[in-house]
């Protein structure tokens, strides 16, 4: 079945190559689909486009196909197109004629910016909670292990002393700037383009302003041709925040297999996280991290497809933005998977606490010696000379004594000033008002 379907039959070659995954990557939106055609009814009732006995049949039969929806249960049938023509089956079968009447008023160009809107601000909710936890994780690990020094590189040469308080620290607080990106791309994602039809709006009297407020969306999208320019846009925006979530993730993941291995010892991960070999038997391999570093990395070149896609491309639907969906709709799964390992993985992970023990590591304490004499009143340039002949001498003997006191050093971390940037990101989601108004809708 097909909406637009009249007498010619659509030669077979050329419907499968354009429906192509359609019937796939629909199944992400069931039902959010369904949601959006309850708030588009109840608007259509409210301009006389339904009768009120009209609008009780439909909704609960929508409430049903809903139910079927959240349980994974929904199934797209040979020979329907997509989604939208599937939820427009099933209530005519079970109301008839009635069933027919809910596409008033709306083409599957809105439709379909409607539920890729209220699929995101749904998935970016779920990655907004699953990165909070990790950021609790990472800040709790930071303030446990604050007090033990570890090495810190540049160029990956032994550098300067770290600790794992700043490691752990360093990567909750980019969670806190990737949060910040992501919050922007909600607010880019949270507003309503239901009600542009084709693109270019409707000659019935529509309710946009009802619509957005039983979505529980903050706006609209105002001028219908912007809000089919919307569609590419917004995927293309929160992919960049994603890629922001997936950067830090990946970086993360390569410390990890870097500060795993025998060469550097700094964590250990427990047996049971780690891999084997089919002919070394002592390998333990970090797979997650690996893996973790190979999804998030893809995720990273995810905007740059979007963009590709979209790129050349006027104002006005085309086809073309179909394919956006493959490639991003299954993208927040694989997102959600890495930061649900990562933070599994890092509220085991054993911290080494004697690594500065080893004498390769005395070079790390050149500079505080520098400082040293510096603050006893020797002129930098000296002082740097005398220790850099010294170390050249081989007669340099460090000093292990770290004294780092300035906001976001060693012996001040402020975890506490980032843990309140974190909630002040969270809070400006304000995420309750959609929950309270899609579950409005489902329950009645």
């Amino acid at each position: 079945m097909k909406l637009w379907e009249k007498n010619v039959r659509v030669d077979k070659a050329v419907e499968a190559f354009t429906v192509g995954k359609d019937r796939e990557m629909d199944l992400y939106l069931a039902k959010y689909d369904v949601l959006g055609s309850m708030a588009h009814i109840r608007m259509l009732e409210s301009i006389g486009l339904l009768q009120k006995d009209e609008l009780d049949r439909l909704c609960a039969e929508l409430r049903n196909i809903y139910a079927i929806a959240d349980r994974g249960q929904f199934v797209i049938e040979d020979g329907i197109e997509d989604v939208h023509s599937q939820v427009e089956l099933l209530l005519t079968r079970r109301l008839g004629d009635v069933g027919k009447k809910i596409h008033s008023g709306r083409s599957r160009n809105d439709q379909v910016l409607l539920d890729l809107k209220l699929f995101t601000r749904a998935q970016i909710r779920e990655l907004t909670e699953l990165t909070a936890e990790l950021f609790q994780v990472l800040i709790s690990r930071s303030d446990r292990y604050k007090d033990v020094l570890m090495p810190g590189y540049t160029h990956l040469q032994v550098a300067m002393p770290s600790s794992f308080g700043l490691w752990f620290g360093a990567y909750a607080e980019s969670l806190v700037d990737d949060l910040q990106l992501m919050q922007a791309a909600y607010k880019i994602t949270n507003r309503n383009p239901l009600g542009s039809a084709a693109g270019y709006g409707s000659s019935f009297p529509l309710n946009r302003e009802m619509t957005t407020q039983l979505l529980g969306f903050d706006s609209m999208d105002y001028n219908v041709v912007y809000a089919q320019m919307g569609r590419g846009k917004m995927e293309r925006t929160v992919a960049f925040a994603m890629a922001g979530i997936a950067g830090t993730l990946s970086k993360l993941a390569y410390d990890a297999c870097l500060f795993n291995s025998q060469n550097f010892g700094f964590i250990k991960l427990p047996d049971q996280f780690t891999t084997g070999s089919s002919i070394m038997p002592h390998k333990k391999n970090p797979d997650v991290f690996e893996l973790t570093r190979a999804k998030c990395n893809k995720i990273q070149g995810l905007p740059q497809q979007i963009t590709l896609i979209t790129n050349n491309l006027p104002s006005g639907y085309f086809r073309d933005l179909q394919i956006i969906k493959e490639v991003f709709l299954p993208a927040f799964d694989e997102l959600k998977d890495c930061l649900r390992m990562v933070t599994f993985m890092m509220q085991e992970v054993e911290v080494n606490e004697h690594i500065l023990d080893d004498p390769k590591y005395a070079l790390l304490f050149s500079v505080e010696e520098v400082n040293r004499r510096v603050w006893e009143g020797m002129p930098f340039r000296d002082a740097y000379k005398d220790v850099g002949l010294a170390i050249e001498a081989g007669t340099f003997v460090p000093d292990k004594t770290v004294n780092h006191t300035h906001e976001g050093s060693i012996g001040n971390l402020c975890n506490e000033h980032i843990n309140l940037l974190m909630q002040h990101v969270l809070d400006g989601f304000s995420f309750e008002k959609a929950v309270g108004a899609e579950n409005e809708l489902i329950n009645g």
